[in-house]
Protein backbone atom coordinates (compact mmCIF):
# COMPACT_ATOMS: atom_id res chain seq x y z
CA UNK A 1 0.00 0.00 0.00
CA UNK A 2 2.60 2.18 1.17
CA UNK A 3 4.64 1.32 -1.87
CA UNK A 4 1.87 2.35 -4.68
CA UNK A 5 1.11 5.50 -2.39
CA UNK A 6 4.71 6.44 -2.37
CA UNK A 7 4.73 5.84 -6.65
CA UNK A 8 1.77 8.34 -6.85
CA UNK A 9 3.02 10.85 -4.32
CA UNK A 10 5.90 11.67 -6.16
CA UNK A 11 4.59 11.83 -9.59
CA UNK A 12 2.04 14.27 -8.44
CA UNK A 13 5.57 15.46 -7.14
CA UNK A 14 7.04 15.84 -10.24
CA UNK A 15 4.06 17.25 -12.25
CA UNK A 16 4.03 20.14 -9.15
CA UNK A 17 7.96 20.81 -9.95
CA UNK A 18 7.54 21.18 -13.65
CA UNK A 19 4.56 23.41 -12.54
CA UNK A 20 6.57 25.52 -10.24
CA UNK A 21 9.12 25.59 -13.17
CA UNK A 22 5.83 27.63 -15.82
CA UNK A 23 4.72 29.85 -12.97
CA UNK A 24 8.77 31.03 -12.92
CA UNK A 25 7.86 32.37 -16.42
CA UNK A 26 4.34 33.50 -15.93
CA UNK A 27 5.32 35.46 -13.21
CA UNK A 28 8.32 36.76 -14.53
CA UNK A 29 6.47 37.68 -17.95
CA UNK A 30 4.23 39.57 -15.88
CA UNK A 31 6.44 41.49 -13.77
CA UNK A 32 8.04 42.71 -16.86
CA UNK A 33 4.76 43.68 -18.77
CA UNK A 34 4.78 40.88 -21.27
CA UNK A 35 1.56 39.07 -22.05
CA UNK A 36 0.69 35.85 -21.08
CA UNK A 37 -1.85 33.84 -22.87
CA UNK A 38 -1.93 30.52 -21.20
CA UNK A 39 -0.40 28.47 -18.47
CA UNK A 40 -0.85 24.30 -18.89
CA UNK A 41 0.15 21.52 -17.39
CA UNK A 42 0.51 18.23 -19.61
CA UNK A 43 0.56 18.15 -23.37
CA UNK A 44 -2.39 17.08 -26.21
CA UNK A 45 -5.84 17.01 -25.56
CA UNK A 46 -7.14 19.49 -22.51
CA UNK A 47 -9.29 17.60 -19.79
CA UNK A 48 -9.39 20.86 -17.96
CA UNK A 49 -9.61 24.67 -17.85
CA UNK A 50 -10.52 28.07 -17.22
CA UNK A 51 -10.13 31.61 -18.06
CA UNK A 52 -9.24 34.22 -15.45
CA UNK A 53 -7.08 37.58 -15.99
CA UNK A 54 -7.49 37.15 -19.57
CA UNK A 55 -4.75 33.78 -19.09
CA UNK A 56 -6.61 30.32 -19.87
CA UNK A 57 -5.14 27.83 -17.55
CA UNK A 58 -4.97 24.20 -17.36
CA UNK A 59 -4.56 20.96 -17.48
CA UNK A 60 -3.70 18.37 -20.79
CA UNK A 61 -3.78 14.71 -20.94
CA UNK A 62 -0.42 13.85 -21.09
CA UNK A 63 1.90 14.68 -17.89
CA UNK A 64 5.09 15.25 -19.58
CA UNK A 65 5.68 18.50 -19.34
CA UNK A 66 4.26 21.91 -19.48
CA UNK A 67 4.44 25.34 -21.23
CA UNK A 68 3.85 29.09 -20.36
CA UNK A 69 2.65 31.07 -23.93
CA UNK A 70 3.88 34.23 -23.95
CA UNK A 71 2.94 36.38 -27.02
CA UNK A 72 5.15 37.11 -29.43
CA UNK A 73 8.36 34.90 -28.22
CA UNK A 74 9.50 34.46 -31.65
CA UNK A 75 8.21 35.56 -34.45
CA UNK A 76 6.65 32.88 -36.14
CA UNK A 77 4.02 33.44 -32.90
CA UNK A 78 0.52 34.51 -34.25
CA UNK A 79 -0.08 38.21 -32.00
CA UNK A 80 -3.86 38.71 -32.76
CA UNK A 81 -4.44 41.68 -30.87
CA UNK A 82 -2.61 45.41 -30.64
CA UNK A 83 -2.08 44.87 -27.28
CA UNK A 84 0.18 41.38 -27.98
CA UNK A 85 1.22 43.29 -30.43
CA UNK A 86 2.87 46.20 -28.28
CA UNK A 87 4.10 43.43 -25.84
CA UNK A 88 5.59 40.65 -28.43
CA UNK A 89 7.75 38.97 -25.99
CA UNK A 90 10.64 39.80 -28.91
CA UNK A 91 10.56 43.39 -28.94
CA UNK A 92 11.72 43.57 -25.11
CA UNK A 93 15.21 44.73 -24.11
CA UNK A 94 17.26 41.33 -23.80
CA UNK A 95 17.61 41.46 -20.33
CA UNK A 96 14.04 41.31 -19.75
CA UNK A 97 13.49 38.33 -22.25
CA UNK A 98 16.78 36.69 -20.31
CA UNK A 99 14.74 37.03 -17.13
CA UNK A 100 11.61 35.61 -18.28
CA UNK A 101 13.89 32.91 -19.89
CA UNK A 102 16.18 31.87 -16.59
CA UNK A 103 12.81 32.24 -13.84
CA UNK A 104 11.82 28.70 -15.03
CA UNK A 105 15.21 26.96 -14.05
CA UNK A 106 15.33 29.38 -10.98
CA UNK A 107 11.94 28.56 -9.46
CA UNK A 108 13.67 24.96 -9.44
CA UNK A 109 16.81 25.68 -7.92
CA UNK A 110 14.90 27.70 -5.37
CA UNK A 111 12.45 24.49 -4.81
CA UNK A 112 15.32 22.50 -4.65
CA UNK A 113 17.33 24.16 -2.00
CA UNK A 114 14.16 24.66 -0.15
CA UNK A 115 13.66 21.02 -0.31
CA UNK A 116 17.23 20.18 1.08
CA UNK A 117 17.32 23.08 3.90
CA UNK A 118 14.19 21.33 5.26
CA UNK A 119 15.79 17.74 5.14
CA UNK A 120 18.72 19.56 7.17
CA UNK A 121 16.71 20.83 9.83
CA UNK A 122 14.79 18.03 9.93
CA UNK A 123 16.30 14.28 9.08
CA UNK A 124 20.01 15.76 8.83
CA UNK A 125 22.44 15.72 5.44
CA UNK A 126 24.22 13.13 4.29
CA UNK A 127 28.12 14.18 4.67
CA UNK A 128 29.32 13.61 0.62
CA UNK A 129 32.88 14.29 1.77
CA UNK A 130 33.26 11.48 4.57
CA UNK A 131 33.79 7.98 3.99
CA UNK A 132 30.64 6.02 4.53
CA UNK A 133 30.91 3.87 7.85
CA UNK A 134 31.51 0.00 8.32
CA UNK A 135 28.24 -1.96 8.82
CA UNK A 136 28.17 -5.63 9.70
CA UNK A 137 25.56 -6.49 7.58
CA UNK A 138 25.47 -10.37 7.85
CA UNK A 139 27.32 -13.33 9.39
CA UNK A 140 28.51 -15.90 7.08
CA UNK A 141 30.00 -19.13 7.14
CA UNK A 142 34.03 -19.44 6.52
CA UNK A 143 34.79 -21.50 3.93
CA UNK A 144 37.65 -22.40 1.70
CA UNK A 145 36.05 -22.51 -1.65
CA UNK A 146 38.72 -23.34 -4.83
CA UNK A 147 35.40 -22.09 -7.46
CA UNK A 148 34.80 -18.69 -8.46
CA UNK A 149 31.78 -17.94 -7.61
CA UNK A 150 29.21 -16.02 -9.83
CA UNK A 151 27.92 -12.87 -9.98
CA UNK A 152 24.43 -12.74 -7.91
CA UNK A 153 20.83 -12.41 -9.59
CA UNK A 154 21.28 -9.07 -10.21
CA UNK A 155 24.52 -9.50 -11.64
CA UNK A 156 26.38 -7.70 -8.56
CA UNK A 157 29.91 -8.85 -7.39
CA UNK A 158 29.48 -9.48 -3.46
CA UNK A 159 32.26 -11.30 -1.07
CA UNK A 160 31.31 -14.82 -1.33
CA UNK A 161 29.26 -16.26 1.62
CA UNK A 162 27.69 -19.36 1.62
CA UNK A 163 25.08 -18.18 4.13
CA UNK A 164 24.44 -17.60 7.25
CA UNK A 165 26.28 -19.61 9.92
CA UNK A 166 26.22 -19.11 13.82
CA UNK A 167 29.26 -21.13 14.37
CA UNK A 168 31.83 -18.51 12.55
CA UNK A 169 34.29 -16.40 14.49
CA UNK A 170 32.19 -13.21 14.35
CA UNK A 171 28.97 -14.66 15.55
CA UNK A 172 30.54 -16.60 18.18
CA UNK A 173 32.11 -13.19 19.34
CA UNK A 174 28.21 -11.71 19.04
CA UNK A 175 28.46 -9.11 16.30
CA UNK A 176 25.30 -8.69 14.88
CA UNK A 177 23.64 -7.18 11.48
CA UNK A 178 23.49 -3.62 12.02
CA UNK A 179 26.16 -3.07 14.10
CA UNK A 180 29.08 -0.05 13.27
CA UNK A 181 32.04 -0.97 13.03
CA UNK A 182 34.65 2.36 14.04
CA UNK A 183 37.81 1.03 14.71
CA UNK A 184 40.13 -2.27 15.03
CA UNK A 185 42.85 -2.85 17.15
CA UNK A 186 42.22 0.65 17.80
CA UNK A 187 42.82 2.31 14.38
CA UNK A 188 39.49 3.93 12.80
CA UNK A 189 38.09 1.95 10.15
CA UNK A 190 35.14 2.87 7.67
CA UNK A 191 33.86 1.02 4.86
CA UNK A 192 36.37 1.71 2.35
CA UNK A 193 39.21 0.44 5.09
CA UNK A 194 38.01 -2.36 6.59
CA UNK A 195 38.73 -5.27 4.76
CA UNK A 196 42.37 -4.14 4.69
CA UNK A 197 42.77 -3.72 7.81
CA UNK A 198 41.46 -7.15 9.08
CA UNK A 199 43.61 -8.63 6.25
CA UNK A 200 46.55 -7.14 7.72
CA UNK A 201 45.93 -8.26 11.66
CA UNK A 202 47.62 -11.21 13.60
CA UNK A 203 45.97 -13.00 16.56
CA UNK A 204 42.89 -12.12 18.12
CA UNK A 205 41.26 -8.56 16.79
CA UNK A 206 39.71 -6.40 19.10
CA UNK A 207 36.34 -4.35 17.37
CA UNK A 208 35.15 -1.12 18.43
CA UNK A 209 31.55 -0.69 18.02
CA UNK A 210 28.33 0.71 18.34
CA UNK A 211 25.18 -0.59 18.53
CA UNK A 212 21.98 1.38 20.11
CA UNK A 213 24.13 4.05 20.49
CA UNK A 214 26.63 2.86 22.66
CA UNK A 215 30.14 2.30 22.04
CA UNK A 216 31.51 -1.43 22.77
CA UNK A 217 34.79 -3.21 22.30
CA UNK A 218 34.24 -6.89 20.72
CA UNK A 219 36.92 -9.58 20.59
CA UNK A 220 36.95 -11.48 17.73
CA UNK A 221 39.43 -14.83 16.97
CA UNK A 222 39.68 -15.28 12.91
CA UNK A 223 40.57 -17.77 10.94
CA UNK A 224 42.50 -18.39 8.39
CA UNK A 225 40.75 -19.51 4.91
CA UNK A 226 40.80 -18.23 1.31
CA UNK A 227 37.71 -16.70 0.13
CA UNK A 228 36.91 -15.16 -3.17
CA UNK A 229 36.84 -11.42 -3.18
CA UNK A 230 35.66 -8.42 -5.89
CA UNK A 231 38.56 -7.17 -8.15
CA UNK A 232 38.98 -3.12 -7.84
CA UNK A 233 37.42 -2.24 -10.95
CA UNK A 234 34.22 -4.57 -9.91
CA UNK A 235 34.39 -6.51 -13.03
CA UNK A 236 35.26 -9.74 -11.27
CA UNK A 237 37.01 -11.91 -8.49
CA UNK A 238 40.23 -12.11 -6.95
CA UNK A 239 41.21 -15.31 -4.76
CA UNK A 240 42.44 -14.20 -1.04
CA UNK A 241 44.05 -15.92 1.90
CA UNK A 242 44.04 -14.84 5.28
CA UNK A 243 42.50 -13.85 8.57
CA UNK A 244 39.04 -14.00 8.02
CA UNK A 245 35.72 -13.16 10.98
CA UNK A 246 32.91 -14.13 8.87
CA UNK A 247 31.01 -11.55 8.28
CA UNK A 248 29.64 -9.16 5.10
CA UNK A 249 30.44 -5.63 5.23
CA UNK A 250 27.70 -3.18 4.31
CA UNK A 251 27.93 0.84 4.43
CA UNK A 252 25.81 3.72 5.76
CA UNK A 253 26.89 7.29 5.18
CA UNK A 254 27.74 9.77 7.79
CA UNK A 255 24.80 12.26 8.23
CA UNK A 256 25.62 15.65 9.70
CA UNK A 257 23.17 17.22 11.95
CA UNK A 258 21.89 20.92 11.96
CA UNK A 259 19.92 23.30 13.69
CA UNK A 260 17.44 25.87 11.57
CA UNK A 261 20.46 28.90 11.39
CA UNK A 262 23.58 26.43 10.94
CA UNK A 263 21.03 24.37 8.09
CA UNK A 264 21.00 27.54 5.74
CA UNK A 265 24.98 26.82 4.86
CA UNK A 266 24.83 23.49 5.20
CA UNK A 267 22.16 23.40 2.70
CA UNK A 268 24.12 25.62 0.02
CA UNK A 269 27.20 23.40 0.26
CA UNK A 270 25.35 19.86 0.09
CA UNK A 271 23.12 22.04 -3.12
CA UNK A 272 26.64 22.77 -4.41
CA UNK A 273 27.64 19.56 -4.17
CA UNK A 274 24.66 17.99 -5.73
CA UNK A 275 24.80 20.51 -8.57
CA UNK A 276 28.24 19.82 -9.44
CA UNK A 277 27.17 16.09 -9.40
CA UNK A 278 24.51 16.81 -11.73
CA UNK A 279 26.36 18.62 -14.58
CA UNK A 280 28.30 15.86 -14.61
CA UNK A 281 25.83 13.59 -14.95
CA UNK A 282 24.23 15.29 -17.59
CA UNK A 283 27.85 15.21 -19.64
CA UNK A 284 27.58 11.52 -19.12
CA UNK A 285 24.20 11.28 -20.58
CA UNK A 286 25.37 10.09 -24.12
CA UNK A 287 27.69 7.49 -22.76
CA UNK A 288 24.78 5.68 -20.70
CA UNK A 289 23.29 4.87 -24.11
CA UNK A 290 25.15 1.30 -24.16
CA UNK A 291 24.19 0.46 -20.62
CA UNK A 292 20.29 1.63 -21.05
CA UNK A 293 21.15 -0.87 -23.91
CA UNK A 294 22.04 -3.41 -21.67
CA UNK A 295 18.99 -2.97 -19.60
CA UNK A 296 16.52 -3.32 -22.32
CA UNK A 297 17.98 -6.88 -22.75
CA UNK A 298 17.73 -7.91 -19.54
CA UNK A 299 21.12 -7.52 -18.20
CA UNK A 300 22.25 -5.60 -14.59
CA UNK A 301 21.12 -2.16 -14.22
CA UNK A 302 23.50 0.19 -12.24
CA UNK A 303 21.92 2.64 -10.42
CA UNK A 304 23.39 5.51 -12.00
CA UNK A 305 21.34 5.33 -15.20
CA UNK A 306 19.05 8.10 -16.34
CA UNK A 307 15.46 7.15 -15.24
CA UNK A 308 12.34 8.79 -16.68
CA UNK A 309 9.16 9.73 -15.16
CA UNK A 310 7.71 6.36 -14.95
CA UNK A 311 11.05 5.20 -13.29
CA UNK A 312 11.55 8.43 -11.24
CA UNK A 313 7.90 7.27 -9.60
CA UNK A 314 8.75 3.86 -9.24
CA UNK A 315 12.07 4.95 -7.17
CA UNK A 316 9.91 7.01 -5.02
CA UNK A 317 7.64 4.35 -4.43
CA UNK A 318 10.64 1.89 -3.21
CA UNK A 319 12.06 4.68 -0.97
CA UNK A 320 8.41 5.58 0.12
CA UNK A 321 8.07 1.70 1.23
CA UNK A 322 11.23 1.47 3.32
CA UNK A 323 9.87 4.75 5.19
CA UNK A 324 12.56 6.41 4.20
CA UNK A 325 11.43 9.51 3.89
CA UNK A 326 14.73 11.81 4.20
CA UNK A 327 15.95 10.13 1.02
CA UNK A 328 12.54 10.81 -0.64
CA UNK A 329 12.36 14.62 -0.70
CA UNK A 330 16.04 14.55 -1.26
CA UNK A 331 15.44 12.59 -4.64
CA UNK A 332 13.10 15.39 -4.80
CA UNK A 333 14.89 18.43 -4.37
CA UNK A 334 17.85 16.64 -7.09
CA UNK A 335 15.19 16.05 -9.90
CA UNK A 336 14.57 19.79 -9.49
CA UNK A 337 18.13 20.71 -9.76
CA UNK A 338 18.26 18.10 -13.10
CA UNK A 339 15.27 19.76 -14.11
CA UNK A 340 16.97 23.46 -13.65
CA UNK A 341 20.21 22.25 -15.15
CA UNK A 342 19.06 20.47 -18.19
CA UNK A 343 16.61 23.13 -19.16
CA UNK A 344 19.60 25.64 -18.84
CA UNK A 345 21.61 23.27 -21.82
CA UNK A 346 22.38 25.99 -24.41
CA UNK A 347 20.19 23.98 -27.19
CA UNK A 348 16.33 24.81 -28.27
CA UNK A 349 13.94 23.75 -27.43
CA UNK A 350 15.32 24.14 -23.97
CA UNK A 351 15.51 27.75 -22.39
CA UNK A 352 19.12 27.24 -22.23
CA UNK A 353 18.78 27.49 -25.90
CA UNK A 354 16.16 30.38 -26.32
CA UNK A 355 18.76 32.43 -23.88
CA UNK A 356 21.44 31.54 -26.08
CA UNK A 357 19.43 32.99 -29.08
CA UNK A 358 19.10 36.34 -27.58
CA UNK A 359 22.60 36.89 -26.24
CA UNK A 360 23.31 35.90 -29.97
CA UNK A 361 21.28 39.14 -31.07
CA UNK A 362 22.42 41.07 -28.54
CA UNK A 363 26.06 40.68 -29.38
CA UNK A 364 25.27 40.95 -33.05
CA UNK A 365 23.60 44.00 -32.36
CA UNK A 366 26.58 45.46 -30.33
CA UNK A 367 29.42 44.21 -33.32
CA UNK A 368 27.44 46.03 -35.97
CA UNK A 369 26.52 48.90 -33.43
CA UNK A 370 22.64 48.53 -34.83
CA UNK A 371 19.71 46.59 -33.61
CA UNK A 372 19.27 44.10 -36.06
CA UNK A 373 16.01 41.83 -36.67
CA UNK A 374 15.16 39.09 -34.48
CA UNK A 375 16.56 36.02 -34.95
CA UNK A 376 14.44 33.65 -37.91
CA UNK A 377 13.77 30.47 -36.14
CA UNK A 378 12.63 28.47 -39.42
CA UNK A 379 16.16 28.74 -39.79
CA UNK A 380 17.14 27.15 -36.72
CA UNK A 381 14.26 24.73 -36.91
CA UNK A 382 16.23 21.33 -38.53
CA UNK A 383 18.72 22.03 -35.89
CA UNK A 384 15.77 21.93 -33.10
CA UNK A 385 13.69 18.69 -34.85
CA UNK A 386 17.49 17.15 -34.86
CA UNK A 387 17.51 17.78 -31.28
CA UNK A 388 13.99 16.66 -30.75
CA UNK A 389 14.46 13.42 -32.21
CA UNK A 390 17.58 12.51 -30.74
CA UNK A 391 15.44 13.15 -26.70
CA UNK A 392 12.73 11.59 -27.65
CA UNK A 393 14.83 8.40 -28.88
CA UNK A 394 16.72 8.79 -25.51
CA UNK A 395 13.23 9.43 -23.45
CA UNK A 396 11.76 5.82 -25.20
CA UNK A 397 15.16 4.06 -24.60
CA UNK A 398 15.13 4.88 -20.89
CA UNK A 399 11.19 4.22 -20.94
CA UNK A 400 11.96 0.92 -21.89
CA UNK A 401 14.37 0.41 -19.77
CA UNK A 402 12.55 1.69 -16.84
CA UNK A 403 9.74 -0.79 -17.71
CA UNK A 404 11.73 -3.97 -18.62
CA UNK A 405 14.56 -3.62 -16.00
CA UNK A 406 13.64 -1.09 -13.60
CA UNK A 407 16.38 -0.15 -11.13
CA UNK A 408 15.96 -1.34 -7.23
CA UNK A 409 17.65 0.58 -4.49
CA UNK A 410 16.63 -2.05 -1.83
CA UNK A 411 16.60 -6.15 -1.70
Amino acid sequence: MLYALGIVLFALCILGSIAWHECGHMWAAQATGMRVRRYFVGFGPTLWSTRRNGIEYGVKALPLGGFCDIAGMTLLDELNTPEEQQKAMYKQAPWRRVFVLFAGPAMNFILGGILIYAVAVVWGLPNLDAAPRATVAGTQCVTASTTKPAPDASGQLASHAVGPCEGSPAAKAGLQAGDVITAVDGVGVDANSLTGALQHTTGEIRLTIERGGASRTVTVDPVTAQKWQPTPDGKDYRSVTGPTIGITVGAIGVVSHYNPFTAVGGAAVFSGQIGEQTVVAIGHLPQKVPELVRAVEGKPRALDTPQSVYGAAETGGQIAAHHEWSAFVLVLAGLNLMLGLVNLVPLLPFDGGHIAVVLYEKVRDVITRRKGAPVDYMKLAPATYVVFAVLGAYMLLVLAADIVNPIKLFN
